[in-house]
């Protein structure tokens, strides 16, 4: 694992968080995006070496709609950047980690992704990204 890539934040209202992100930083995020197979909204903001992520559902089944239904807003993951997406998943799936992936996925911001469940991690969901090269 290179460094932490990003923090993922759960928020209800991507435009309000925003606001409130943007004053805390001083700065406007990058990029906005939606993903679609995921369900979700997302802004990043560049923080030195790492990034916010700020994620708001789209549908009432997605995942960080029922993360918030259940924990509330706040940190949803840590993002770690790798080299090798398909190697570190094997490496750390060999270590005793379980994957909620078998197989990475195309995530935000041009990253392929994959997750560790968080009852593997103490309690922490655990993102993989590797950068698409095109």
């Amino acid at each position: 694992m290179n460094k932490i890539e990003h923090l993922g934040i759960a928020v209800k209202d991507l435009k309000a968080a925003n606001e409130i992100y943007t004053k805390l930083l001083g700065y406007q995020p990058y990029k906005t995006e939606g993903v679609t197979s995921e369900g979700v909204n997302t802004s990043f903001f560049k923080c030195g070496e790492s990034k916010v992520e700020l994620l708001e559902a789209t549908n009432p089944d997605s995942p960080i709609a029922k993360f918030i239904e259940k924990r509330g807003e706040g940190i949803h993951h840590v993002a770690f950047s790798v080299d090798n997406i398909e190697t570190e998943m094997k490496r750390l799936e060999k270590e005793g980690f379980v994957l909620l992936n078998q197989e990475p996925k195309r995530g935000a911001d041009n990253k392929l992704v994959a997750f560790l469940h968080p009852k593997s991690s103490n309690g922490v969901l655990v993102e993989l990204c590797q950068d698409i090269v095109e």
